[in-house]
């Protein structure tokens, strides 16, 4: 069964940066969409970005557009996601997810304009990641 860890989380400042890191173990991720998610206290999950198998298409929820980029290195089985000028409203649990339709979405999926994530199409949830913005 594929499992997901994710790394990277920590206390930064505003304005701050960090990378998060999405690290399959005992199964190859290039098979797989992957999808970044975050949950703050009291919200419910909300889907931040994500990238298709082949990294060639990729989308941002608009509250991170502009300061957040996803990737991937399939070499590595890993996903990243850069994030800069955080704020603190980015202050989440964020959790890597593969999307269960991978096989059957076509790449241009990823980038449509109106993609809405959805937590309940992804499976095999890593931990999650604290991500603490504050001054």
């Amino acid at each position: 069964q594929l499992q997901l860890v994710e790394s990277g989380g920590g206390l930064v400042q505003p304005g701050g940066s960090l990378r998060l890191s999405c690290a399959a173990s005992g199964f190859t991720l290039d098979y797989y969409a992957i999808g970044w998610f975050r949950q703050a206290p009291g919200k419910e999950r909300e889907g931040v970005s994500c990238i298709s198998s082949s990294g060639g298409s990729t989308n941002y929820a608009d509250s991170v557009k502009g300061r957040f980029t996803i990737s991937r290195d399939n070499a590595k089985n890993t996903v990243y996601l850069q994030m800069n000028s955080l704020k603190p409203e980015d202050t989440a649990v964020y959790y890597c997810a593969a999307d269960r339709f991978s096989g059957s979405r076509p790449e241009t999926y990823y980038s449509a304009t109106y993609l809405y994530m959805r937590a309940q199409e992804y499976d095999s949830w890593g931990q999650g990641t604290q991500v603490t913005v504050s001054s």
